[in-house]
């Protein structure tokens, strides 16, 4: 990189507007953290001036502040489609302050105008009752990334590139976030990165030293092993490294130039000349004082460069008077009186370094993905359906049926290129391997002449980190196109953390009509709990459904079809949807298939009913509810009903299933679910319910706590009894299996009488067969094999 000597890239009359322009930023940054009055400084700071409860973090503002006007200059002079995503945590200060200053917060917000009254109220707001977060929330135009949970800010950057090959996404990571696994991990990214058809991703590494108490790991590696660790992930780092501001401006500024300059030859190199030779794309590290700019020492303390300019500096003006004075000749030191006029506004020659129009990071539509996002064209689901000429009928494996569809959805998209599917190396292993008929994995590393569905380009993004698929696809989404996610079901526990983030993102955006709605989040959860036999204990655990209904009901959704046709029209309703998360479970394995596509269809758009086909109770009141949810406690229960049928025949019995888990919630908790009529008028009022569920016992009991029949409804779920077994032995080691079923219903229906203990002790007795032919022969007996509905009635 040229030294300042040798070049100048910024004439003096721009680098001093810069530096202006970087002043007013950490001067709004400064203010939000401190001022509830006085905002320009027109009189000495008093006490009553300062806000009671002073929060923020200082740390990592100036920093983003430099780089954010930096990047203004090149956006203006390159016309880039440029957005912004701040890694480090607590990053509000600096995107409000210079949403602020470009313009884009007022005209979203009007009543924080670009006076005098509007700076106060801009300081007022932050982190104050009523007001917003510290972080780059939801409420901050420009924002695809809130920063509040470390670690993906990388992850979202490319995710909102893929497709997207005029968008640079200026991706801020703190050397505190890059502790963190996800981020060590996304580093990689670049290598599913298409040079001809994505964007660019300019990481820019905020080398400033600490976290919250202690120094940061990439701060304190030599120099040499930094530059060898990022080359070694395949990057091109610059170092702008200082604190002389006249210095650092210039630095910056020549080293932006000649890395929007590469950029330029990559992409050319690839869309004109065809080289798809993955590229070393470039990336900076920049180096500075922590809390630069900031009180150098307070109360004898080193505060500057240090981590104790993470929060707030100066802390206590109430009880040391000379805080006060601290905190004013901080703020002086901006030079405020040459920053804004006496109205309070920007000065003009400042104003005129912001892009224009949408151009402007803060108003870039891309960071409101909804503007851009169109529906998706979808085939006719009904045209996948699987012939069910009567139930029971056998099948090849509900997701192997999706696939087919799934594949069409990326046909018919193709010309938009706006759908994606993710996934940690499982979209073949999770029944969906008919999307390869169409498509590749994308994929810019090496390849050699044995591998399979592997190309610069492709529709299914595939890295062995599920934090990775989550964050690109959460990217993807949030700037304004479609995506579903396919995960074994107990690893997507890896992201429970992420899908919170996310979830809480929806339910703040509901609530800002600015923000225009994006396309669901959609989980498809294969491979799941009871079919993970030959897997073991390891693979066993169906918890990611409880982890899911914790969060606000107008934003999850669960789903769980129990055979393909239902599946299928759930997928469809899923990929339709907006603004939601959707978590879909099923299986891939052969199963039974319960419903015609009428049927299934009708059932779904119920999201739960009874199966008259199944019952026996005549539409009157039966002696027992048989409920299922899922599709193995639905195979199970109705191999129960079977058995009761022929054993039991005078028994009355009802099949309720449940497809859309949240119909068991009162309408009053979430919009899906029954009222209390609708409800009691499926399970009764007073009889058993022997409910086989999915996953865990206790959320059937949380969901349904307070219907009138609750303490009748008796749950049969996972209970964390798994090893390497036979799929059936799989349920009855949880007592989910049919044999269990049906001593429960004995059990809660002394009427039964002498029949029902004599079933009983038969299927005690069989269920100590099972045991002994499994150990024997290593798979399930013939009749659990080759059971078939409607052989015993």
């Amino acid at each position: 990189m040229p030294t300042l000597q040798e070049q100048r890239t910024l004439a003096p009359e721009v680098l001093h507007n810069i530096d202006a322009y970087w002043r007013a930023a950490n001067y709004l940054s400064v203010g939000q953290m401190y001022l509830f009055d006085n905002p320009l400084l027109k009189r000495p700071l008093e006490l009553s001036d300062i806000k009671h409860m002073l929060l923020g973090h200082w740390g990592t503002t100036p920093g983003q502040n430099f780089i954010y006007a930096h990047l203004n200059r090149i956006i203006s002079k390159y016309d880039l489609d440029m957005i912004y995503v701040s890694g480090p945590g607590h990053g509000g200060p600096a995107v409000v302050a210079n949403t602020y200053l470009e313009g884009t917060y007022s005209e979203i917000y009007p009543e924080i105008s670009q006076d005098e009254d509007g700076l106060q109220k801009l300081f007022l707001q932050f982190s104050f009752p009523g007001g917003i977060p510290s972080h780059a929330s939801p409420e901050c135009p420009g924002s695809i990334h809130e920063g509040g949970e470390l670690g993906y800010s990388l992850s979202h950057s490319f995710g909102a590139v893929f497709d997207n090959p005029e968008l640079i996404v200026a991706c801020v990571v703190g050397d505190g976030e890059a502790e963190t696994g996800p981020l060590a991990t996304a580093w990689h990214s670049n290598k599913f990165l298409n040079p001809a058809s994505d964007g660019t991703v300019l990481p820019i590494l905020h080398l400033n030293g600490y976290k919250i108490a202690n120094p940061s790991v990439l701060a304190r590696i030599e120099k040499e092993e930094l530059d060898q660790l990022l080359r070694g992930y395949g990057w091109t780092p610059y170092f702008v490294e200082g604190d002389d501001p006249e210095l650092m401006h210039e630095a910056m500024a020549t080293t932006l130039d000649s890395v929007i300059e590469q950029v330029k030859c990559i992409q050319h190199n690839a869309r004109e000349d065809g080289d798809l030779t993955r590229p070393r794309w470039p990336m900076i590290v920049l180096k500075s004082p922590k809390g630069w700019t900031g009180p150098k020492v307070v109360d004898g303390v080193q505060i500057e460069g240090t981590f104790h300019a993470h929060q707030v500096p100066i802390s206590d003006p109430a009880t040391h008077p000379e805080h006060l004075q601290l905190l004013e000749d901080w703020l002086r030191s901006y030079r405020p009186d040459e920053l804004f006029d006496e109205t309070g506004r920007l000065k003009s020659e400042l104003e005129e370094l912001a892009p224009k129009g949408d151009r402007r990071m803060g108003a870039n539509p891309h960071a409101n993905g909804g503007k851009l996002l169109h529906d998706l064209e979808l085939p006719d689901f009904r045209d996948y359906a699987v012939h069910v000429p009567e139930p029971g009928t056998k099948g090849i494996g509900d997701t192997h049926e999706l696939g087919r569809f799934i594949r069409d959805v990326i046909v018919l998209n193709e010309d938009e290129k706006n759908f994606r599917i993710f996934g940690p190396d499982e979209t073949a292993s999770n029944g969906l391997e008919a999307v390869f008929d169409v498509t590749d994995r994308q994929w810019d590393a090496r390849t050699v002449d044995n591998d399979e569905s592997l190309a610069p380009a492709g529709r299914v993004m595939e890295m062995l980190s599920e934090h990775q698929c989550q964050g690109w696809l959460e990217g993807y989404l949030l700037t304004g196109r479609h995506g579903l996610f396919n995960s074994y079901e107990a690893f997507i526990h890896i992201v429970d953390s992420m899908f919170n983030q996310h979830a809480k993102w929806l339910k703040v955006t509901n609530n800002l009509p600015w923000r225009h709605k994006i396309a669901s989040l959609n989980y498809l959860l294969a491979s799941h709990v009871w079919r993970q036999d030959h897997n073991g204990f390891t693979h066993q655990d169906p918890g990611f459904i409880d982890h899911v209904v914790n969060k606000k009901a107008s934003v999850v959704r669960v789903y769980l079809p129990p055979d393909a046709n239902c599946l299928l029209s759930v997928m469809d309703h899923c990929l339709r949807s907006r603004q939601y998360v959707n978590v879909v479970i099923a299986g891939k394995h052969p199963a039974p298939q319960w419903l015609t596509m009428e049927a299934a269809e009708k059932h779904c758009a119920a999201g739960i009913g009874s199966w008259d086909w199944a019952s026996n109770d005549d539409h009157g009141e039966p002696d027992v509810v048989m409920a299922c949810c899922g599709d193995v406690p639905t195979l199970e229960t109705l191999a129960a009903v079977s058995i009761m049928r022929q054993h039991l025949p005078k028994l009355k019995i009802r099949v309720v299933n449940v497809v859309d888990l949240m119909k068991l919630q009162p309408r009053s908790e979430h919009p899906h679910g029954l009222d209390d009529m609708e409800f009691d008028a499926l399970f009764t009022k007073d009889k058993p319910v022997i409910f086989a569920f999915h996953a865990y016992p206790s959320l059937i009991h949380q969901l349904t706590y307070r219907r009138t029949n609750h303490h009748n409804i008796q749950v049969r779920g996972y209970k964390e009894e798994g090893t390497i077994t036979t799929p059936f032995d799989m349920t009855v080691m949880n007592d989910l299996d049919r044999f269990h079923l049906v001593m429960d219903t004995i059990d809660r229906l002394p009427q039964t009488g002498k029949k029902g203990a004599v079933l009983k002790q038969q299927l005690t007795d069989k269920l100590i067969e099972h045991r002994k032919y499994i150990c024997k022969h290593g798979r399930d007996m013939p009749e659990i094999r080759d059971w078939m509905w409607g052989e015993q009635q």
